[in-house]
Parts: C-alpha cells; structure tokens; sequence
C-alpha cells in the first residue's frame, strides 16, 4: 500500500552526475526520462533522497496520507505517458532498453497497489519506518554536517512542527481505512508478534546514535515520538493482532505480483522443480570433499552435516572477526587478479559488525548500497549481524555460528565483497551507469544473481575447507527456492523448512528463523532471486563460451557484464549476445 516513504525537487537538482564522469550521450538522454521519475519519487519520498546522498532533503519526512498517494500516482501517470511516447522515437538502442525498464517498474507498481488496495490490510511497522528515516543520517559515513537533521526528522515524525502529522496516526489512519473494506486480507500472525517483539531495538538503536555522534535538543522530541511508536504498536496489538491470519500464505497473485517485483518471470512451481534438482546435485558434488577434509582432519565422520558441525565448532569472538574477514578479502583479491577474473578498483572494501537494532530490521550478512544519485565519496558496506534479537517466547537473543568461522569466510566475501556486491555497486559508480539502470532496473534477480555467480568464480581456488562451506551456501540458495514457493503454496510447513535447513544445510536455528521469516512474511518470494539470477547468468556465460570458443575471455566478459549496470537477464542477454560476442 505505502511502497514509498515527500518535497517537490526540481529537476535540475536530479541531474546529478552519478560519478566524476561525464555521462555519455546515452546516459544523459536516458536520465532525463528517468529524472522524471525520480522528481515524483523524491517529492514524495524525501528520505529516499537522504539515502541517495541528496542533503537538501535530509530535514523533510514523507506524509504517507491516502491523499499524498492518490497525488503520486497521478503524477507518475503522467510520467508514464511520456515515456511511452518516447519509446518509439529513440535511434539509440540503449535509451530504449531503458524506457522500457522504467516503463515496466512503474506499471508492476500501478498493479502491485491496486492490489494492495483492493485486498490487503498491511502491517505498517511505524518502528522501522522511523529507523530507516534515521539511519541514513547517523552513519559514521554521513559528513557530520548532516547529522543534526536527525533531530528534525524526529520532530517531524513526532508532529512537533507545523503541517506535520504523527507518523504514528498517519499509519494508523490508513490501516484503518483498509480494515473498513469487506473481504480484507489481513497479515499473518507470526509477522506481528515477531516485530512488535523486536521494534524496542529500533528506538534503542536510534537513541544510541544520537548519543555517539553527540547531538544537542533530541530528547523532548525523542521521548514524545517514542511514546507515540509505543502508543501505536498497543493500537495494533488490540485492533490488527486479534484479526491477523493464523495462515501465511500469501494469495495465488499476490505471490506472482512478488515474484515479478523481484525479477522472476517464471512459475514458482518451474523454480521449484529447478532447485530440487540442483539441491540433490550439490550435495553429491559436497560429498566427496567432505571425504577428503575428514580425512585429513581425522574426523570420525565424514558425512558433509558432520564434517561442516566440524568446522562451525571454531567460532571466531570479539576483535578477531573483522580481521579474519579483511584477510580473507586480501586472499580473494589476490586469485581475482592471478586468475584474471574481473578488473578490481585500487582502493579497499568496508567491512563492519551490525548493531542490535540494524540486525532486527536485516537479520543476515549483507550490503549496503553507497548513494548513487549524490554520492560524495561514499562507499557500499558489507555487514555481518551476529545474533538475532528475541523473539515471542524466548528467554534470550537467538545465536548464529553460520559467519564467524574461518571457512564461511571465504564465499561470504566473495558473495558481499568482491567480486560480488561491493564491485557491482561501486563499479557502477566508478564507471558511469544510467540512473535507470541503478534506480529502477534494481531488483534482487540482477543484483543477488551476480552475488552467487561471484561465489562460483572463486570457490575453484579455496581450501577444501572454504570449497565445502560455498557450496553449501549454494545449497541454501537452491533449497530457498523451493522452500520459498512450496510453503505459499501449502505443499509444506514451516516445521519441514527447519528441518531441510538445519539438517541438510546445517544452518543455526537463528539463520533457519530468519529464513524461515523470509519466505513467511518478511519477502515472500525474493529468496528464490538468488538461485535463478545465477542460473541465468551461469546459462549466458555457457552460450558465450560455446559462441567465441578458445577467443572467450573472462575478464572481459565480466567487465562487460558490470559496465551493464543492474539490467535485467533478457535485456542483459540481448546486450552480451549482440554487443559483447560481435566485438569479440
């Protein structure tokens, strides 16, 4: 219903470049079609303009009213018209592939609110919401000048300023308005009484930044905004929780609606048929490694569950984490370069521990993007949360042991780090992309597809140890994508989720509930992203292989891939197919 957290910006202000380059005659015509977007996105949505980089919108929040949406789409409407006005007219082929990715984003959205709309009471977690307005602003790679915007925004939230309303009523109001339609499909219950146990970290979480970075005049507003949050989660404990599905499932097009937002354009039953497949593939390929590891270690079992309990049992601590994973960053940069994989820049990857309230909102290793409308110097991070917060029910916070051992080092930096999401990220910003390409063409198929592919390209010149834990990460992705669908579709249950993971995959129980959670309520649909966008991409290669024969190189093939920014694999096949293998 509310996609987006809104100040009107004039389009000169989104010309931005998107690095120190200057665009080429494509890049600038494709942008000005998409400035058109992001002018409506912006003025609705100013925190996203924070989260780019844009400081001219760090003090203003989004009014998410029934009203300021109806004001939104007619406004992308109009946009829409445009662009696909301009579909015909364009003599350059990459502008066109561009109009085409906008065009399609904005009408998936258009029906994904219709739907939302017709069908859904959602739940609108005014806790998070209010962190991710925050976070932006108190990070340690946000110029400090910027900070004390924070202390606005709070005000704002808190409708301590005039012509501001509380977040919290404005959320209110619209669930409200959604309860009051017949036939409402209400939210499951797991989602509520899972985040409404774990939003206390938010504000917690907030309070602490504001105190690290030594900012003055927070706490009237502080308390007043976190007494609303508290106040607003009561109010959907007492109306939402007591009308909530016991049943998770998401309705038949909801889950289709998902599955296309995150770039998968087949049958979940197609994905599923895949991935069993593939599940019982990697588990003979693990085999006789396991074999080869017990053997040198002396273990007394050497079945691949047991070998990898083997190698979870020597947990890293403390100060001696990040060290482990700055080395192990070393080690793959050095096989990148022998092997002549991918072009690397010269300067270092970020890598930091998550706190309590970052690891609530995104409870699994993973990157955060750099802006890339305005980005001053800021780079992607690669965050490793290390425990889950509470859940209902439990005494004490869920313990991971599945990324701090030394083994699990090795594909989590290839998959976050280089050469996945940190290269794909700031290669684009390195080199000059489209802002179509960065803002709408995003999805979790082009984006995670390269981070699994990156894992394959390294896994060759691990240890045995490090080869055995990729492809079990691999197997994690093969099981969500049946895990995933099956579930929505009643075929399993939660309970035979947790056994494939824990058992089969040897996950901890804090990872197999994150997973779980995933594919339940937090995004149903998106774990299966992971597995298809790295079939595709491995699929492409094969045919460009096959094509160039002894003249394929490698290198060139992934530099060409990343210069493509975020495109989706049909298009990025039309541009391999008949721009890469012709130049070749």
């Amino acid at each position: 219903m509310i996609r987006r957290l809104a100040i009107f910006l004039a389009l000169a202000l989104l010309c931005l470049p998107v690095c120190a380059q200057a665009p080429t005659d494509w890049i600038a015509a494709s942008n000005k079609y998409t400035n058109l977007l992001l002018a409506v996105e912006m003025k609705h949505t100013p925190e996203l303009g924070s989260n780019q980089g844009l400081s001219q919108f760090d003090t203003d929040v989004s009014q998410p009213t029934l009203a300021d949406e109806d004001q939104e789409r007619q406004e992308a409407e109009a946009v829409l018209g445009t662009l696909k006005n301009a579909g015909g007219q364009q003599k350059q082929k990459e502008v066109t592939q561009d109009l085409e990715i906008l065009i399609r984003k904005t009408e998936l959205q258009f029906r994904e609110q219709d739907f939302e709309r017709a069908h859904k009471v959602d739940y609108l977690n005014a806790s998070e919401r209010v962190f991710s307005g925050l976070r932006v602003l108190l990070d340690e790679q946000t110029p400090s000048e910027r900070r004390p915007a924070a202390v606005v925004r709070i005000r704002k939230y808190a409708g301590m300023e005039p012509g501001y309303k509380p977040l919290a009523d404005i959320l209110k109001q619209r669930v409200m308005e959604q309860m009051a339609k017949p036939d409402m499909v209400y939210p499951a219950r797991t989602e509520i009484e899972t985040e409404l146990a774990r939003n206390p970290n938010y504000m917690e979480g907030v309070a602490t930044l504001l105190e690290m970075y030594k900012l003055t005049d927070w706490q009237e507003a502080y308390n007043k905004l976190k007494s609303q949050l508290i106040e607003y989660d009561a109010w959907t404990k007492a109306n939402v929780l007591p009308k909530a599905r016991n049943d998770f499932r998401l309705p038949s097009e909801e889950y289709a609606l998902n599955l296309e937002e995150y770039g998968i354009d087949i049958p979940p039953a197609q994905v599923a048929t895949m991935a069993h497949q593939a599940f019982s593939e990697l588990q003979a390929e693990m085999k006789p490694i396991a074999e080869q590891i017990a053997k040198q270690r002396h273990l007394p079992s050497s079945d691949y569950r047991d070998v990898i309990r083997e190698l979870k049992k020597q947990q890293l601590v403390g100060d001696a984490i990040l060290p482990l994973y700055q080395e192990r960053l070393k080690q793959i940069e050095k096989i990148i370069v022998d092997k002549q994989i991918v072009s690397l820049p010269d300067r270092p990857a970020r890598i930091r521990i998550a706190t309590a309230a970052e690891t609530a909102q995104q409870p699994a290793p993973h990157m955060v993007p750099p802006p890339f409308l305005h980005n001053t110097g800021q780079k992607g991070e690669f965050v490793l949360p290390l425990n889950i917060p509470a859940g209902p029910g439990q005494a004490s916070a869920e313990k991971y042991d599945d990324f701090t051992f030394d083994a699990a080092a090795w594909t989590l930096t290839a998959h976050e780090a280089r050469p996945g999401h940190e290269l794909q990220f700031d290669s684009m910003l390195e080199h000059g992309v489209s802002l179509a390409r960065i803002r709408y063409a995003f999805n979790s198929t082009n984006v995670e597809g390269w981070g699994l592919y990156s894992e394959y390209l390294i896994r060759p010149y691990m240890p045995l140890e490090g080869q055995l834990v990729s492809l079990d990460y691999r197997l994690l992705r093969a099981a969500r994508a049946f895990l995933d669908p099956e579930l929505q579709a009643g075929k399993i249950q939660p309970a035979d989720a947790f056994r494939v993971l824990e058992q089969d995959v040897v996950q901890s129980h804090a990872f197999a509930q994150e997973e779980v959670e995933r594919y339940t309520y937090r995004a149903p649909g998106q774990a299966n992203s992971y597995f298809y966008g790295y079939t595709k991409l491995l699929a492409l290669r094969k045919d460009v292989e096959a094509s160039l024969g002894a003249k394929f190189n490698q290198k060139k093939f992934h530099d060409f891939i990343l210069a493509q920014g975020l495109l989706p694999p049909d298009l990025m096949r039309k541009a391999v197919m008949e721009d890469f293998v012709k130049a070749q």
